[in-house]
């Protein structure tokens, strides 16, 4: 049995207790920010990395620290085209199964891992704060603690479940149906699913480009959440 139709419920549910992630942009902004979750891959992410040249877009990526550690050279790729970095665990373990020690060591081992594969210095640590729950499982305490040790928590708006491999088409079409001003997407370049991002990527950013939207990465969404704030405090 496939989800993917009630992902967009569960989120206008969950959404306004949570209030501290970034589920998704401004919705008064047509831009949006396409993500990918579960690599590096050797094969699927340099896929990926010709599609979003060939449409001069950048994308956010979300990793695992076990695949950052194995393929370096693939992350030192995204990294130096200019798209974001985020985490996603070290080996896709859900948060709330960690205890608060394994948790912590679980993140900072992944963004070490970033670190050294991206040649980034030391103090550019701050940049590798961005983290999605594997599987989106989280808890109000696991969420606390994410904000204690100064990481910024990131979800999703779309999610057409391209990872028990619908068809492209189908994936497409999930994504095109769910899209709003704002939207944060998730697609899947790693083992599970990622056998069609490259080709899910390809069929879908024209036609969203098409409907009008712009592409921004995660960071962006940040920055836009934050002027947003200070405009309604004055």
């Amino acid at each position: 049995m496939q989800f993917a139709p009630l992902y967009p419920l569960i989120h206008r549910v969950v959404h306004p207790f949570f209030p501290d992630c970034l589920w998704q942009g401004q919705p008064g902004s047509s831009t949006i920010a396409l993500t990918f979750d579960d690599g590096p891959h050797p094969e699927h992410t340099l896929q990926v990395l010709e599609v979003l040249d060939r449409y001069q877009i950048k994308a956010s990526f979300f990793w695992l620290g076990i695949l950052v550690e194995r393929f370096p050279e693939i992350a030192r790729a995204v990294w130096q085209q200019g798209h974001w970095v985020g985490i996603h665990g070290y080996r896709h373990t859900p948060f709330p199964q960690l205890a608060p020690a394994e948790l912590q060591q679980d993140l900072e081992r992944t963004q070490q891992a970033i670190l050294q594969a991206c040649q980034l210095e030391p103090q550019q640590i701050c940049q590798i704060s961005d983290v999605r729950p594997p599987y989106g499982f989280f808890t109000p305490s696991v969420l606390q603690r994410l904000q204690e040790w100064h990481y910024r928590p990131v979800m999703w708006t779309v999610v057409p479940e391209d990872w028990v491999r619908p068809g492209v088409q189908t994936a497409t079409q999930r994504v095109l149906n769910q899209t709003r001003n704002g939207s944060i997407i998730v697609l899947h370049d790693g083992y599970s699913g990622g056998e069609d991002a490259a080709e899910t990527a390809m069929l879908l950013i024209p036609q969203l480009l098409e409907k009008g939207y712009q592409f921004a990465t995660v960071d962006q969404l940040w920055q836009q959440r934050s002027r947003a704030q200070m405009v309604l405090q004055n």
